[in-house]
């Protein structure tokens, strides 16, 4: 084990400088090579935390992610694996004396073993195939993991040929084509002897498909698995999950859940009592509200204990006694963390600052562990009592970064939108304002769009880098986004260029009479995915902003349905299929309005881009040079939908900071 002694002194070094005021303005390098924390796990004992720690060298070359362990009283994380490959997703031995992880260190993700005091990883599973999760059963005599394995299917590769036959939908996701592969449950004893299927059949189980990334749970006596599959035929148009659990000894599988829409995230009582998920209620819609069931295994019977509360649930957790649950929510740009307690059916609001996300619960005390990150602030493990009270900041990986850089709070505002609805918006001043400048300013869009805008450290559309080149950064919560009650995100679907368009120039209206710093004539608009789109919609309706950035924006809204790869999604949002009832499709399309654009625009698009795929971009750019709009193209042979990696992220940074540098000076260069 390695103790980061070096932490203590860089901290040092840097609260020193900071106390001197030599603060500077963020770059690339800074976003990049904050510390993420993931995988909080505690021990049995909760005496130790468990993490995943993403680090990347500001001078290059790969991220490495390693895991650490951490006191619960305090003090300095401790290194426990070196390896420059993946280490993650720790998991500990019942009885606390070894912990599991996932690493690809071999050449593929396996499972690996490691004594928390210290020592040398041996791998446990040598497999052909990547196990992508796993958990260890109480008793510590097995391990159950979701394994891609082949599947009876029509897919057919042809010898010596590239080429593929496809007879059915869905046959790509995201960025990747369908393998003809299906995940399962299988299950291993520690001794290391046979797998065995506890999922067979030809559906994935967990599914990705509107899945939670918590899909598979043992029950406390580690007899039963709880885990989430979809049985629909045509997995392209299905939101319909549902929670199903299998016997290991018996391989009996049984369906708990009868929604006909999406349920995920199961999650036993310790006592064994209760198994809750997260369900939504209509089918074929993807961003309906989660609500917490809660069925009694006991009586049979299935309670919904969110019924009152208009939040959308995002994960939660059990408390040790089987008395509460602890959840997160999505609430006016934050996401709070509440707790509900069984008997009575009682919702609290706990923790409300900034994104907490990755709850652990102490056994011993009831105290909870978090990950907090905040616009001004990256990732940190923050700790409260069971009641969010005595909340203490519990470790200082970005210590450096938050002590050497001008990071200024997100700054919310409130104003009447076209219908007197109150909307959120969001303001970042520029490091080292001066109130008697005047600043330009970028509009950004969230995605979705049934998405929101928080007061969060983004690793991509980081509103602090945006403001570090002297903009001020204005996000609004236009309708359709999450964290405002089901009714306020409902009022986009048939609406993608009406009220949420609307609610995004009388918030921009507001924000110029509101702050006299910010140049009216100097106005930039940025956005990704429903972003991208709604900044193509804003190119046909106004020529208010000085350029304009999409990002993986929809172009052509028909031609869009026929490309993309869940089709609930555009048949949920413009009322069915485009030969069926056009009439959204016709209404909303930038593509049916370009005779209005002028504004000069940056298309950026990447090439495995399934969700909005490429023909968007490059419509979009054709479209713009024919009609001799300034505009430029950033292609992506590589990424997808999001650009991840390194180089590329830098590039477009660098891309979209220069076309707004040109555009938005006080004489534009032309």
């Amino acid at each position: 084990m390695k103790p980061i002694k070096w932490q203590i002194f860089v901290a040092l070094l840097w609260v020193s400088m900071g106390a001197q005021g030599q603060k500077r303005a963020m770059t690339f390098d800074d976003l990049w090579t904050a510390q993420r924390i993931t995988d909080l796990t505690l021990s049995p004992d909760g005496e130790k935390l468990a993490l995943t720690l993403r680090q990347a060298m500001s001078q290059g070359g790969p991220a490495q992610t390693n895991l650490f362990l951490i006191s619960t009283r305090g003090g300095t994380p401790v290194q426990l694996t070196t390896h420059p490959a993946y280490d993650g997703k720790p998991c500990w031995s019942p009885d606390g004396n070894v912990i599991a992880f996932l690493s690809d260190r071999s050449g593929s993700r396996q499972i690996h073993l490691i004594n928390p005091d210290g020592g040398e990883a041996h791998q446990f599973t040598h497999l052909n195939q990547d196990v992508e999760n796993f958990k260890w059963t109480p008793d510590g005599r097995h391990f159950v993991m979701a394994l891609r394995t082949p599947a009876d299917t029509t897919r057919q590769t042809l010898p010596q040929s590239s080429a593929r036959i496809i007879d059915g939908l869905l046959y790509r996701h995201w960025n990747r084509w369908d393998d003809g592969k299906v995940t399962h449950l299988w299950a291993i004893s520690r001794d290391g002897g046979q797998l065995r299927d506890l999922t067979p059949g030809p559906w994935n189980a967990p599914t990705k498909l509107l899945g939670s990334g918590r899909d598979f749970t043992l029950s406390p006596d580690g007899r039963t698995v709880a885990f989430i599959r979809n049985t629909d035929s045509l997995r392209a148009l299905s939101t319909n999950n549902d929670i199903f659990t299998v016997s290991i000894n018996s391989g009996r599988i049984r369906r708990l859940s009868a929604s006909p829409a999406n349920d995920n995230q199961p999650a036993y009582s310790p006592n064994s009592r209760y198994l809750a998920w997260r369900s939504m209620r209509r089918p074929g819609f993807e961003a309906d509200q989660y609500d917490i069931m809660l069925h009694d295994l006991v009586s049979g019977r299935t309670t919904n204990m969110t019924s009152l509360f208009d939040l959308d649930i995002k994960e939660m957790v059990w408390g040790p006694l089987s008395r509460r649950l602890y959840f997160t929510a999505m609430d006016v740009g934050r996401q709070v963390i509440y707790g509900l307690e069984i008997e009575s059916g009682k919702i609290r609001g706990l923790v409300h600052q900034g994104v907490n996300q990755t709850l652990c619960i102490n056994p011993q005390d009831e105290s909870l562990f978090f990950v907090r990150n905040r616009a001004h602030h990256p990732w940190e493990i923050f700790k409260s009592d069971r009641n969010g009270n005595h909340i203490v900041q519990h470790s200082f990986v970005n210590h450096r970064l938050t002590e050497t850089l001008e990071l200024n709070p997100l700054e919310d505002f409130w104003y009447p939108s076209f219908d007197n609805k109150v909307v959120q918006g969001m303001l970042i001043k520029p490091p080292f304002f001066d109130p008697g400048t005047h600043y330009p300013a970028v509009v950004l869009i969230h995605g979705g769009p049934q998405s929101a805008w928080e007061d969060s450290f983004h690793p991509r559309w980081n509103a602090s880098l945006f403001a570090a080149r002297g903009y001020c950064v204005l996000m609004f919560n236009i309708r359709g986004s999450k964290g405002f009650g089901q009714e306020f995100c409902d009022a986009v679907s048939r609406q993608w260029g009406g009220a949420p368009y609307k609610d995004l120039m009388a918030g921009v209206d507001y924000a110029l009479a509101k702050y006299p710093f910010i140049d009216s004539g100097r106005l930039a608009a940025a956005g990704g995915s429903y972003g991208g789109y709604l900044v193509n919609w804003l190119a046909t309706q106004t020529d208010r902003f000085r350029c304009l950035i999409s990002h993986a924006g929809i172009f052509d809204l028909k031609s869009f349905y026929n490309v993309t790869e869940e089709l609930w999604f555009p048949e949920w949002e413009f009322d069915g299929t485009p030969w069926e009832n056009d009439r959204f499709y016709n209404k909303w399309s930038p593509s049916n309005r370009v005779r209005h654009m002028k504004t000069p625009m940056l298309v950026v698009h990447g090439a495995l881009d399934y969700r909005v795929p490429i023909d968007q971009g490059l419509g979009l750019f054709t479209t713009l040079q024919r009609r001799g709009i300034p505009s430029r193209l950033l292609y992506f042979p590589d990424e997808g939908h999001l650009i991840t990696q390194r180089e590329n992220a830098r590039t477009w940074w660098k891309t979209i900071g220069a076309w707004m540098d040109q555009w938005t000076a006080k004489e534009p260069i032309l």
